[in-house]
């Protein structure tokens, strides 16, 4: 008797757990029908109101509304629709997370819901047809990164690029990069891992999807501590999207007006603006004066223009020249 009782509480609280909220209630003959024809107990409603007594008492968070005959729902979700919504998108979105991940990641967000909003949400969920990795092995980088970020300690893997026949090919044959990692940072849909290359002598940012097989961890080297002045915020808020293999410099940039919202996309509200006349204004964001970020200055058609210094001005317009003779 006494787990048959144990059952009927876990049954209960499962299924308002599982099946109702603000907008889906039970009845008090529904919940005795319930119990009865999907698990087989037979309870009366004294019994009933006993036991939303111990689930109380147990702290498991249900509403009651009273009535002729008394509605119950279960009110204790930590996310709301509105904020499952925004997790699923940003996991059908992600290019990071392959398409199969994606799928089982999304299940278990819905899980956190009620069976009528999942059905609601998985109406909204399009996985197919977008770029996404096919790095099966993206969840273990990531525990594997963390655990040395944690632990204080190098890791060593291979980085691979693109062949021409859209396969993964290592860089340097297959030489190992060290890294000491410092952050994992989430940019622009993808993953990345910031840290001190031995290589290179420098900090540079790595995408997950693109280091090949699981990184080797390296317990027993600690790991060589950040430059001295450097600091991981402003170099993911202000460095980060305009990644490449260039020391950060300070570009003096004159933009017209309607191109503020874009600069607010890319380096925040906190970056200083000075205002030139009424139809143009001057940023001086530091910024890593890579391939990236001449490219995304020439997509503004000549309405974003390079004052200096004068070594990055030579740089665009060599890589202009370079454009027009192919």
């Amino acid at each position: 008797m006494e787990n048959k009782t144990k059952l009927r509480l876990l049954y209960l609280y499962h299924h308002l757990l599982q099946y109702t909220d603000a907008e889906h209630k039970l009845t008090t003959p529904q919940l005795i029908e319930i119990l009865d024809k999907q698990y087989g107990i037979e309870v009366n409603r004294n019994t009933l109101a006993n036991d939303f007594k111990m689930l109380e008492q147990a702290g498991v968070k249900f509403e009651v509304v009273h009535s002729q005959q008394n509605q119950y729902y279960y009110d204790g979700r930590v996310f709301d629709l509105a904020e499952l919504k925004i997790m699923i998108d940003a996991i059908s979105s992600s290019k990071f997370i392959t398409e199969k991940k994606s799928r089982d990641l999304i299940e278990k967000v819905l899980s956190l819901t009620t069976e009528h909003n999942a059905t609601s949400l998985r109406r909204h969920v399009h996985v197919e047809g977008r770029v996404k990795s096919e790095n099966e092995r993206g969840y273990y980088i990531v525990d594997t990164i963390n655990e040395a970020i944690d632990g204080g300690y190098k890791i060593k893997f291979q980085y691979a690029d693109y062949s021409t026949k859209k396969r993964k090919v290592v860089r340097h044959d297959g030489e190992y990069y060290v890294v000491s990692p410092y952050s994992l940072v989430w940019d622009g849909d993808y993953y990345y891992v910031i840290g001190y290359s031995e290589m290179r002598g420098k900090v540079q940012n790595f995408r997950l999807d693109r280091i090949f097989r699981l990184p080797e961890p390296l317990p027993n080297e600690p790991i060589i501590p950040a430059p001295h002045g450097f600091n991981l915020a402003e170099y993911s808020r202000e460095v980060f999207r305009m990644f490449g293999t260039d020391k950060p410099v300070h570009v003096q940039l004159l933009c017209k007006n309607y191109i503020m919202n874009a600069i607010v996309d890319k380096f925040g509200t906190r970056i200083p603006v000075e205002e030139v006349d009424e139809d143009h204004f001057k940023i001086d964001p530091l910024v890593c004066p890579s391939p990236t970020f001449l490219r995304w200055v020439f997509g503004w058609n000549g309405d974003m223009k390079i004052l200096g210094p004068e070594s990055v001005r030579e740089d665009y317009k060599a890589m202009c020249r370079k454009g027009l003779e192919n």
